[in-house]
């Protein structure tokens, strides 16, 4: 029987500089430790930088913090600006389930802008400066959602947080279908992977910093303990994309029965995060919002 997977896989990622977006709390955290503890050079892309720079004192290494609010395009194209130099890795981590349905400054659905629209801008911007993978951490939640390529901002459909969370990680799934057949028809050297952290109670249970409902929360939470994967657990999909050779595309999520918990393994995903043809309706109406594009030769 093989030995589980442990950090130690990544062996010394000395001289690489890899970036992680949402990472003061939750699987960001535990990421940005494990490469941090492995050598690599980690650029924290973080709202609050204040808590990321207690978190780069915490973690250790070789560390930096950049300020980065993906629900904002001035933002994520001020971070693009003051990013030096190239990154070996782009891990797109962070992400949002909130209380209430609001817009961002930009006018996108505050769900949607988080986990896909800030991310897909983020990527096409430095994607000539990336030399050799793209992480995008998506959900296990999108075999429950409903694509609505014609209201993807769900303003004439009915919001919920689950539902507007499991739709918005469904586009994050076809976008990541869709870059990695685009990179591969540009034999770009860049490859890229999808991941899917189990259930992990700090991210199910807070948007960001702070509680999404209080009322359940202790509840969440006292379930969690029990069931969920913790930090470093839920960051074992996304290192194992680094550490292993997997195919190019792949979906990286626990072996646990439900997708809650366990070590990380590839495994399926839904039908609709299959379909091509949806891919480009996605990755088109997320280029024509957020007026970025991949610069693929």
């Amino acid at each position: 029987m093989a030995a589980p997977w442990s950090t130690s896989r990544l062996g010394n990622l000395a001289g690489k500089r890899v970036i992680v977006t949402g990472a003061t709390n939750g699987v960001g955290l535990g990421t940005a430790r494990g490469l941090a503890h492995a050598g690599a050079h980690v650029i924290l892309a973080v709202r609050n930088t204040d808590l990321g720079a207690q978190r780069a004192t915490e973690i250790g290494g070789s560390t930096s913090v950049i300020k980065l609010d993906l629900a904002d395009l001035a933002s994520v194209r001020a971070f693009a600006d003051q990013l030096d130099g190239d990154v070996d890795i782009l891990i797109n981590n962070a992400g949002a389930l909130t209380e209430r349905r609001r817009d961002t400054v930009d006018g996108f659905e505050m769900t949607l802008g988080t986990n896909l629209l800030g991310p897909f801008a983020l990527t096409n911007l430095l994607l000539p400066r990336i030399r050799s993978q793209i992480i995008n951490v998506g959900s296990d939640a999108h075999r429950s959602a409903t694509l609505r390529l014609d209201d993807m901002h769900l303003r004439h459909h009915k919001w919920t947080p689950m539902g507007a969370y499991a739709r918005s990680k469904l586009a994050v799934m076809l976008w990541g279908l869709e870059l990695d057949r685009r990179l591969r028809a540009a034999n770009s050297p860049v490859v890229t992977h999808l991941t899917h952290p189990g259930w992990v109670a700090s991210n199910l249970s807070q948007v960001s910093d702070k509680p999404v409902f209080a009322v359940t929360h202790k509840v969440v939470r006292a379930v969690a303990d029990r069931l969920a994967n913790d930090i470093d657990a839920g960051a074992a999909p996304t290192l194992y994309c680094i550490s292993e050779p997997i195919p190019p595309g792949s979906y990286v999520g626990v072996s646990g029965r439900l997708g809650l918990r366990g070590g990380p393994v590839l495994i399926g995903r839904s039908v609709l995060a299959c379909d091509y043809d949806a891919a480009a309706r996605v990755l088109e109406f997320a280029e024509n919002e957020t007026n970025t594009a991949l610069a693929l030769p």
